[in-house]
């Protein structure tokens, strides 16, 4: 009996047996596949693992005909190239690509042996590449609030979430209750805000209407 090399299962071409019979073709364990001319290796349970895939159906032998070379190898007249991708995927489950090579030709061969998980990795990839995610730069929001000189305290220590204090100007004494002088002032305050698919977030506006309410009269 043939023993098969294992860098060929590995992802290698195989080169030309030179013994045919049923055990070459793919009857046994062992299967081998002459795809453009470039033979390949691999065992039936890898063929096997898409059900509904028409190299599962062909070592099998469910309804399709296909011719046999001098080794016994099915012949597939497909391109070589993209089929180690699609022999890869079907052994350990992952898309593995050079860089040099187009996913569109892998995408064309995966429909053609109809291998679904694939086609839909392949289609979620070039996805992403049409409508990459931009970074959008944060935008700085300020707020001017106005309060009296006992309420600082009480301001400051509810800036949480990013709002940072800025500024802070005495606009004078504006109001007396009783003997005293109520100091008046403006404080400036900050926060980088980052874009949504809705404006701010509410979250964000939320934390600036609870500034305004407590600090407060703007």
């Amino acid at each position: 009996s043939e023993t098969p090399n294992p860098a060929m299962e590995a992802g290698e071409a195989a080169p030309p047996a030179g013994t045919g019979g049923r055990a070459a073709g793919g009857w046994g364990k062992w299967v081998r596949l002459n795809v453009g001319g470039t033979v390949f290796l691999t065992t039936r349970q890898t063929l096997c693992r898409e059900q509904k895939s028409f190299l599962s159906r062909l070592c099998q032998g469910e309804e399709l005909q296909s011719d046999r070379d001098e080794t016994g190898a099915y012949l597939i007249d497909r391109d070589p190239t993209y089929f180690g991708p699609i022999l890869n995927f079907l052994r350990h489950g992952k898309l593995v690509l050079d860089k040099d090579m187009a996913e569109e030709g892998v995408l064309e061969e995966a429909e053609f042996y109809n291998i679904g998980p694939l086609i839909r990795i392949i289609k979620d990839r070039m996805e992403e590449k049409d409508y990459p995610v931009t970074q959008v730069p944060p935008k700085h929001v300020y707020r001017v609030l106005q309060c009296q000189e006992e309420e600082l305290t009480q301001m400051v220590s509810t800036m949480s979430d990013g709002w940072r204090f800025e500024q802070l100007v005495n606009i004078g004494s504006s109001y007396n209750y009783g003997s005293e002088d109520q100091a008046e002032f403006l404080c400036v305050v900050s926060k980088e805000l980052y874009s949504s698919p809705h404006g701010l977030s509410s979250e964000s506006s939320r934390k600036t209407k609870l500034l305004q309410a407590r600090g407060t009269r703007m």
